[in-house]
């Protein structure tokens, strides 16, 4: 991943959600991702569905008749900058944290909310390594690598049998997960890749990497990394006469992939679960999102539902204590989310997944029949 220097980690304060001047919430909560850097526009996705799901809170009586302050924290995908994110988190008196985004920054901050004793809900971080460990504050709502690899290698082996597939990793811990992945389930569905080759995260010439995929043949690329560089790969292929097929993860569900790539996006396909803009349990959510014109793509209903179920669960326990929080999440769900039920099983992990193959066309993602 990428490493900042010098960077501080940011942590503010969200009025109306938060106190001013004298005024103090009584339950603080915190959203963590990437709001600056390569990977900003998914931090905006937590954030929208954090605030949109505390001001929600809020308007209803907050929890246990309390209000919840929100504070958000910027770790730029930097697994420095993520613990350094959590060590404030626990400083500010958190008791849970929706986030982070990238895997490689959700482990070891996992690991600090643990000793911490703050309950950690991911809404996008899908390495299997994160609740593996089965650590009893850790949860996600969204499926893991070897979930949407399975459907990834899959689909390559049942379309793309003759091409010449490339698997393409930027070696952080999503991008290889999920690459590897990928290639685990295409190579036990009978394909094999032709080349597997790694690139630097934040280059800005991705030529040589280009020029190899064109002299090996290849017509069919996996990504295994995020959108900004899978996007500049888009068009330096474009630019050297190269008909790439890219497919990616849920890395490309954000409308700044199109912005990068232009005419070169068209027909690049990716994995997410089925666009939960289309769940009749999330429409009032998304018209409210659609009033404030904000588009609830990507993960921001994954963002809004982290926070829903963990204040469902808050009333369920009677409690804002962490550990019974946690205990209530597993043993007394499905909890009714804008993404439906939601139930976890004993690492954290969701017990049903979702994952569909998406196209980008003439600038949007749809989803398309496997």
């Amino acid at each position: 991943m990428r490493f900042i220097a010098g960077l501080a980690a940011l942590l503010i304060c969200l009025p109306p959600l938060c106190g001013v001047g004298v005024a103090r919430a009584d339950v603080t909560i915190g959203v963590a991702g990437p709001m600056t850097g390569a990977n900003a526009s998914f931090g905006v996705q937590l954030r929208e569905g954090a605030v949109e799901a505390v001001a929600d809170i809020n308007a209803k009586g907050g929890v246990l008749g309390e209000r919840v302050n929100l504070v958000v924290g910027d770790d730029v995908c930097d697994p420095r900058q993520a613990v350094s994110v959590a060590n404030d988190m626990q400083s500010r008196g958190a008791v849970f944290v929706d986030g982070h985004y990238c895997s490689a920054s959700s482990i070891p901050a996992s690991k600090v909310y643990t000793d911490a004793g703050i309950l950690e809900i991911s809404p996008a971080s899908t390495n299997p390594a994160y609740t593996d460990n089965g650590d009893w504050n850790i949860f996600r709502v969204c499926g893991r690598d070897d979930q949407q690899g399975k459907v990834a290698g899959e689909y390559i082996a049942a379309h793309f049998g003759s091409a010449k597939v490339a698997i393409l990793s930027d070696n952080s811990a999503y991008g290889k997960g999920i690459a590897d992945q990928t290639k685990k389930f295409m190579n036990a569905a009978g394909k094999q890749e032709a080349l597997y080759l790694t690139y630097v995260p934040g280059d800005s010439d991705y030529s040589a990497l280009v020029s190899r995929l064109k002299e090996a043949g290849i017509t069919v690329a996996y990504l295994g990394g995020y959108h900004p560089e899978g996007g500049l790969i888009l068009r330096e292929a474009h630019a050297q006469g190269l008909k790439l097929q890219l497919i990616g993860g849920d890395s490309l569900v954000t409308s700044e992939f199109w912005q990068i790539t232009g005419a070169a996006g068209e027909g690049t396909l990716m994995t997410f679960p089925a666009d939960p803009r289309n769940l009749a349990t999330a429409a009032v959510v998304v018209s409210d999102f659609k009033k404030r014109g904000v588009d609830p793509e990507g993960y921001v209903l994954y963002s809004y539902a982290a926070v829903q179920i963990w204040a469902e669960a808050v009333q369920k326990a009677n409690s804002v204590d962490p550990q019974k929080v946690a205990a209530m999440l597993k043993s007394g769900g499905p909890w009714n989310s804008v993404l439906g039920p939601i139930g976890f099983d004993a690492k954290g992990d969701i017990v049903h997944s979702n994952y569909v193959f998406y196209q980008w066309h003439d600038g949007n993602y749809g989803q398309i029949g496997n």
